[in-house]
């Protein structure tokens, strides 16, 4: 089964009403060999809060050493969203599979007058991979209620009951403590209901299930058994959060603002506690400040400050009013979009004084119209009010009008929001296309249909690129393109609201003009045009920064002072013999040299801080006046910040910036940081990792990595991106990496090529830990197809073979040379 077939089939699935209990999934479970007696599940229940407990508990879980599954809802712009292992989106295949077995169970339902919905399949979805994943815990946000919810079809081994407040009366009931008895439903059978609920909804919860640990905000209840306090913010990204028990008390930091944050994770690390006892507090510590949950008050940028939240009702708007408390800026200028629903004039009341707001539509039936909601603001006493089509241009136009003391708010729905989202997320992939095969596979990848593959593939071989867009987009752009003579092929599934996958293939004169027709449309096409004319680099201006990987591809070398290296361990152990290979590297041309204390073979043991530091302080020292600029690879701030003080200009982590601190020591300190997209780090060996589409998943998950880096304070420019080759890649996926690096310029960053010596070369004969000639091979290529930077042991010889590469492509910038 196709993918986009299988899509539309769950999508298809929205159509039935919402029915509360679990007998239809039980069935359809057992229809699939009910996978759910082979896992451990969470049930994260409640009113509001359930998410971010969620994401916290999962990230804390993590970080103690687990595999962990993760059920949310609802998703942004991709259904995969909402089914996670280990952080990763399931992938397109297991998805497929899923609907391929379950179809015919689920039509026959259908056909017998019970139909299964959406959100029933979706739950089975995730429970059925889950256990394909073999996970150690998987974590469920319940939909709704407790008892009557699809994810109650487990035997949770923890649960909690965030809150409880009126919702869904009309299913759950009209009362307070009627919601509060169906919630506490989820209570495990042989551990206590973690809770934060109080008053009468308490209460009931006592009466129902007995064995409770309360978490409550300190001072509230002077009996709970977990007493958190908030600390207010510590910079734009995180807060200060005390958890408090009889036996201890822990100072921790969240990446998400608001004081009822607090209480969310206080409940999380009470029930990791009850998972897993063996957690450490570092463990929580560092899950809990990993625990990143986009649209919830979530700062996207400073000077002026941005901020997207999903709130989507009054008491939702009231919270996020108590947050834009904690800071200091002079005007609101606000993005609204909501669904037709919604109690707009409450939401409006809720909010601070509003300077200005630019009204809009998310792509999905149910946005209420824009100049609707302009004239609910204008009723409501806000002076300055404008609408616009699309979110991106709504957002657009408040960044345009704001100081750099102002804040621009992008609130009303979580469709808005992720909408608004792609400003910084969306990826435009620019192909390679020399054969008929390569343009048939970037149209399967784009999920377009089998009729659509015959019909374009022999179109696809000038200027290609893959991005994602709203439904209407893809329609202009389709008639811009044919009208062109150009084309432009889209997924086969309904969107559903959620973005589409569209090919543009092209001359580069097509794409000029179709770009310039874009300028005076809606739906936010000019900065999408934008998008497209800066990936293909028509008309756009350099910005240089001085860096030396702007002219040309740099040779890095790489200077282990360790004693177990995968390659050259314990050659250069000695401070003396480590100088003098920095110095043959730069007499050799080498640009950056990577100074590591640390080994991430695979089996390597973990250094102590204290005595890495030890290893590349004194090199770093010795070195930082020769000719190169220095990396120290790391991935602990300590280290790193121990390094920039010896010298050192560069910071070169391979997990990716998993360490909070290295962040926002990144971003202080103004210094170059590649981030490398790993699963794990050392590599765990023979690791199973699915992947649909190497590339393009790494480039989906380095996405998210960059956003976050920004979102501390590091500026792009200062961003390089290593698609990790070996790090959790199969050496076929390494080879597949390495031969469609130039697909890597989506991400608008420096790319870095590490291949050295790598064991990916047994692929083609090759001995792993000695391959001098392949990796030499291997740079070759990596510079031809436009990498910025390649890492290497052998500095001569690879300087060499950069500059062939080079030189094939421009000879004249050798000419000088001559």
């Amino acid at each position: 089964m196709e993918y986009h077939e299988a899509v539309n089939f769950l999508f298809d699935l929205r159509r039935f009403q919402i029915k509360p209990g679990t007998e239809s999934i039980q069935r359809l479970l057992s229809h699939l060999g009910d996978p759910h007696e082979d896992v451990s599940f969470v049930q994260i229940a409640g009113s509001n809060g359930k998410g971010s407990t969620a994401r916290m508990l999962e990230s804390t879980l993590r970080e103690s050493g687990r595999s962990v599954g993760l059920y949310t809802s609802p998703h942004f712009d991709d259904v995969r969203e909402r089914v996670r292992v280990d952080s990763r989106k399931i992938s397109k295949s297991a998805l497929s599979d899923f609907v391929e077995e379950a179809k015919p169970y689920l039509v026959e339902q259908a056909a017998n007058g019970t139909p299964l919905t959406f959100f029933e399949t979706m739950t089975a979805l995730g429970i059925w991979y889950f256990a394909r994943a073999d996970v150690d815990v998987a974590v469920l946000e319940v939909g709704m209620g407790g008892e009557l919810d699809a994810t109650s079809v487990v035997d949770p081994i923890a649960s909690t009951v965030t809150n409880v407040s009126l919702e869904h009366t009309a299913i759950l009931g009209d009362t307070v403590e009627e919601i509060a008895k169906t919630k506490a439903a989820v209570a495990p059978a042989g551990a206590p209901l973690v809770t934060g609920a109080t008053g009468d909804a308490l209460d009931v919860i006592r009466d129902e299930v007995g064995d409770v640990v309360t978490v409550h905000p300190k001072g509230e209840d002077a009996e709970s058994d977990v007493r958190v306090e908030y600390g207010g913010r510590v910079n734009h990204q995180e807060a200060a959060v005390s958890i408090e028990t009889d036996d201890e008390t822990q100072d921790v930091r969240v990446p998400l603002l608001g004081s009822y944050q607090a209480q969310n994770a206080g409940i999380a690390v009470t029930v990791a506690r009850q998972v897993a006892p063996d957690i450490t507090a570092e463990a929580i510590r560092r899950g809990l400040r990993n625990a990143h949950w986009p649209g919830r008050f979530e700062v996207m940028g400073a000077d002026p400050l941005v901020v997207l939240d999903g709130a989507h009702n009054p008491a939702a708007c009231r919270e996020l009013a108590t947050v834009l408390d904690e800071f200091d800026y002079d005007d609101l200028h606000l993005v609204y979009g909501a669904m037709h629903d919604k109690d707009h004039r409450g939401m409006i009341s809720e909010l601070p004084d509003i300077d200005s707001v630019v009204t809009c539509e998310a792509d999905i039936s149910r946005a209420e119209d824009a100049d609707i909601l302009a004239s609910v603001f204008e009723s409501a006493g806000v002076e300055s009010v404008s609408t616009r089509g699309a979110v991106a241009s709504a957002l657009d136009a408040a960044r345009s009008r704001a100081d750099e003391d102002d804040l621009v708010l992008v609130v009303g729905s979580l469709y808005c929001v992720a909408e608004a989202r792609t400003t910084w997320t969306r990826a435009i992939i620019p192909k390679r296309h020399r054969t008929l095969d390569d343009s048939r596979e970037t149209l399967e990848r784009a999920n377009v249909t089998s009729g659509g593959i015959k019909h374009m593939r022999g179109k696809g071989v000038h200027r290609v690129v893959h991005t994602r867009v709203q439904r209407r987009q893809a329609q202009y752009l389709k008639e811009g393109f044919l009208a062109e003579g150009g084309e432009c092929a889209t997924s086969g599934h309904d969107s559903g609201g959620e973005l589409i996958d569209i090919v543009l293939m092209g001359t580069m004169s097509q794409f000029l003009r179709v770009t310039e027709k874009l300028h005076d449309q809606q739906y936010a096409l000019p900065q999408l045009a934008e998008e497209i004319r800066a990936q293909l680099g028509i008309r756009v201006s350099s910005d240089d920064h001085g860096y030396p990987w702007e002219d040309g591809t740099s040779v890095m070398g790489i200077l282990n002072v360790t004693p177990d290296s995968f390659h050259d361990g314990g050659d250069f152990y000695d401070i003396d013999d480590a100088v003098e290979q920095a110095q043959a590297m730069v007499d050799a041309g080498v640009d950056i040299i990577d100074v590591g204390g640390e080994s991430t073979r695979p089996g390597a043991d973990e250094v102590p801080v204290d005595e890495e530091i030890r290893r590349v302080t004194p090199v770093i020292e010795a070195i930082s006046d020769l000719d190169a600029l220095v990396s120290v690879d790391t991935r602990k701030a300590a280290v790193a910040e121990a390094a920039l003080d010896a010298g050192a200009d560069i910071l070169n982590d391979v997990t990716g910036l998993e360490d909070p601190e290295m962040r926002f020591l990144a971003a202080e300190r103004d210094v170059p940081v590649i981030v490398m997209h790993s699963i794990d780090a050392p590599v765990i060996p023979d690791k199973d990792v699915d992947y649909d589409d190497v590339v393009e998943d790494v480039i989906d998950e380095l996405t998210e990595r960059i956003l976050l880096a920004e979102k501390a304070g590091i500026p792009r420019r200062n961003i390089i991106v290593d698609p990790g080759l070996g790090f959790g890649k199969s050496a076929a996926e390494s080879f597949e990496l390495l031969g469609r690096i130039d697909e890597f310029r989506a991400l608008g960053c420096p790319i870095l090529v590490g291949h050295s010596h790598k064991s990916m070369f047994t692929l083609v004969g090759e001995e792993t830990g000695d391959n001098l000639a392949a990796t030499i091979a291997g740079t070759a290529i990596a510079a031809d197809r436009g990498a910025d930077i390649v890492r290497v042991h052998d500095v001569p010889e690879n300087v060499a073979a950069v500059n062939v590469a080079l030189a094939s492509r421009d000879v004249s910038r050798f000419e000088d040379e001559r």
